[in-house]
């Protein structure tokens, strides 16, 4: 990527941002990193208490781009088929009509994908990762910019479905927002009188920009050595003896393709160690599954990649 185009790529990043910051005050940072997986093809998943901003992120981001959109209330009694779509008989021409469902849109919102069975939470497993969608024996793809962004609330379990970890393993990455602080706190309550902010947001990129500036952040020089860092965290995971099953290749492959967006957002046409290191937490942590004993003494994912963090010291510059 020439560094002419790594500025232009910064500069269309951050009015993203900035537009989807209009409908989720105090939380830049969570923003930029949703914005940076949908520039790296990649899904999201968020985790938080309700009223935290999960939808209203998510809703934000679709109106931010000049593409299709659906939103599915995921319920205990909702099938495969209405994610995915159904083959209706027609009898005029005595054949099967494929209809497609809502995950044939650019930006999918998955709400509260944890209330859904997990037969129907599988039902995203393949597009999620291949793009497309396999009904009766017929492949279907869907759109070339496709982003599922599912939510789930951490504190009501009851009736609700663990994601498995193989689905898990197909976000890049798992946020938690978090209560804005005090001051973003008194600028929502203040517009108190707007019920929904994303209503009045225009889109700001289309699709085709979209995948413009993916095949452009996929060009982002990454050094062997960095790589070497990344595969390192990667592999640290695995051999914690407090991690039953640690990061697979797929949580590197998804380190390096976010970093490339990341350095980019930045300006910049290379990725430095500090890239890696800051996302490594959003990106890994949910890919682990710890030992139950570990679970006991109170550790969790963050802090076993935090952990690995600190006992991988990044490559010198210039190595």
């Amino acid at each position: 990527m020439p560094e002419q185009e790594a500025t232009a790529f910064a500069a269309t990043f951050d009015s993203m941002v900035l537009n989807v910051g209009h409908a989720l005050l105090g939380k830049e940072h969570a923003v930029r990193l949703v914005v940076g997986a949908l520039l790296a093809r990649g899904h999201v998943l968020l985790e938080d208490a309700p009223g935290t901003g999960k939808t209203s992120l998510a809703r934000a981001l679709a109106a931010s781009v000049d593409g299709s959109t659906s939103r599915v209330q995921f319920t205990p009694d909702l099938l495969p088929s209405d994610v995915t779509g159904v083959s209706v008989y027609d009898q005029a021409h005595g054949t099967f009509e494929f209809h497609r469902g809502p995950v044939f849109a650019s930006i999918v919102l998955a709400d509260e994908i944890n209330r859904a069975s997990p037969k129907t939470q599988s039902a995203l497993l393949e597009v999620m990762e291949e793009g497309h969608i396999t009904v009766d024996g017929v492949t279907h793809p869907v759109p070339d910019v496709f982003m599922v962004i599912a939510t789930q609330n951490p504190i009501e379990q009851a009736g609700t479905y663990r994601l498995p970890e193989a689905q898990l393993d197909r976000f890049l990455v798992k946020l938690s927002l978090g209560y804005p602080d005090t001051e973003a706190a008194l600028d929502i309550l203040a517009g108190s009188a707007e019920r929904d902010r994303t209503s009045r947001l225009t889109p700001v990129v289309g699709t085709a920009d979209v995948a413009a500036m993916s095949r452009a952040a996929s060009t982002v020089y990454v050094d062997r050595a960095v790589l070497r860092y990344a595969n390192g965290l990667v592999e640290a995971t695995r051999a914690d003896p407090r991690c039953r099953l640690g990061s697979s290749v797929r949580g590197g492959l998804a380190l390096v393709r976010l970093a490339k967006v990341w350095a980019a957002s930045q300006g910049r046409n290379y990725v430095v160690p500090d890239d890696v290191k800051e996302l490594a937490l959003p990106v890994l942590s949910h890919r682990l599954v710890l030992d139950p004993d570990a679970e006991l003494t109170g550790t969790d994912a963050e802090q076993v990649v935090a952990d690995v963090l600190a006992a991988q010291p990044p490559p010198n510059p210039g190595l």
